[in-house]
């Protein structure tokens, strides 16, 4: 083999490493994308279930305090880089006593069908439910 003929061999063999290696780097980056996706509107929907419950918990009726928790938690995920859609806001009150609690539960949807990433779902749903304690020396109307 003369030398001509060895590199010839050594330029087609980077062609199969690059024919085989550029979509698995590409998939690769398309499924951090995805998980940064997730991740991102998990957080987002943890701090508005949060900030719900919060709202709620210092609220005067039941009634006023599944407004102010819907209130509370909309702003919270749609204030910041928007990673959910249809956004669901359910408030339990049913322990809305002085030393009960309300609980707060957000839901959205995540898109990943514009990522083409075989095995992936297109839709993935993400919930979040946070508790927030009534002050038990305060009169609940």
């Amino acid at each position: 083999m003369t030398r001509w003929d060895a590199c010839q061999y050594e330029s087609g063999s980077m062609v199969v490493e690059l024919v085989v290696l550029v979509p698995l780097l590409v998939l690769v980056a398309l499924l951090c994308v995805a998980l940064g996706r997730f991740e991102m509107a998990r957080e987002q929907v943890i701090g508005a279930a949060r900030s719900g419950a919060e709202a709620a918990s210092v609220m005067a009726t039941a009634s006023q305090a599944e407004a102010a928790a819907s209130a509370a938690a909309v702003p919270s995920v749609f204030g910041q880089a928007r990673a959910c859609s249809h956004l669901g806001v359910r408030t339990n009150v049913s322990r809305y006593e002085p030393g009960g609690s309300v609980a707060v539960t957000v839901a959205c949807q995540v898109s990943l069908s514009d990522l083409f990433v075989p095995g992936v779902p297109g839709v993935v749903r993400v919930e979040a439910t946070e508790d927030a304690p009534i002050d038990p020396y305060r009169v609940v109307g």
